[in-house]
């Protein structure tokens, strides 16, 4: 095997770590939001059923104010009531009281509704509760685990990328030009064997002509239809045999 493609495939080793690691590193800010939006979610059902107890509460205080209201109007006209000397008056009066008694019952046969929507309201709101006490814990360990994970990563990334500059160093000028452009291109896969007569990156057949040479490990040879750098060891040449 040439000696530059030993190179290359050391290099190549080392870049494959580094972009995992950069691709593991990268999914951890999207994993944090997951979990936090989670939490989110929890919290936010909880805010929201905490609304509407609190909104069936301030409904059924006003509608106890109706009902002290229309009971100090019926203490008013009971009160005229006792004043007045004409049947008339009185009879209104009544008519009146009676009036303000149906509204009592009305207000009160809603407030006895409300009663029983304030009830299933609590429950709602414990359950919100546990549920997102419950999705707090859970995504504050998770978001934890995140954290020592980016760290452990950051750390990683730091020693693959110590020498990587010296294994790149190593390599001569002109294939570490054509390595770094299929990085980009083709991702970690730029130096492969041939497969049984096939190139190791593309699959695709390779011409008699392309395997010769590279047996020959006189020149870097690239795949005709990728443009990847092949290369071609004893075990390949057994693989394909058979």
């Amino acid at each position: 095997m040439l000696d530059v493609i030993e190179k290359l495939l050391i290099l190549q080793d080392r870049d494959r770590h580094l972009l995992r690691t950069q691709a593991e590193l990268a999914s951890i800010g999207p994993q944090r939001e997951r979990a936090t939006s989670r939490a989110s979610t929890s919290q936010q059902a909880l805010d929201a059923a905490k609304l509407k107890a609190k909104q069936i509460e301030s409904d059924k205080k006003k509608l106890e104010l109706d009902v002290q209201a229309q009971v100090e109007r019926i203490a008013k006209y009971s009160q005229q009531q006792l004043q007045t000397k004409k049947n008339e008056e009185y009879r209104a009066l009544a008519h009146e009281i009676e009036t303000c008694k149906a509204g009592i019952q009305k207000l009160e046969d809603q407030i006895l509704e409300l009663m029983e929507q304030a009830d299933a309201a609590a429950r709602t709101v414990a359950d919100a509760n546990k549920l997102a006490a419950t999705a707090k814990k859970d995504v504050d360990a998770e978001v934890a685990e995140l954290g020592k994970r980016e760290e452990s990563f950051k750390v990683k990334l730091a020693e693959l990328q110590s020498n990587r500059k010296d294994l790149a160093a190593a390599v001569e000028e002109g294939a570490l030009a054509r390595y770094e452009r299929l990085l980009k291109s083709k991702g970690e896969n730029v130096v492969v064997g041939i497969e049984h007569s096939a190139c190791g990156g593309c699959h695709m057949r390779l011409p008699q002509q392309v395997m010769v040479a590279c047996r020959a490990d006189s020149n870097i040879i690239c795949c005709p239809h990728c443009g990847r750098i092949l290369y071609f060891t004893r075990d390949m040449e057994l693989a394909a045999a058979d």
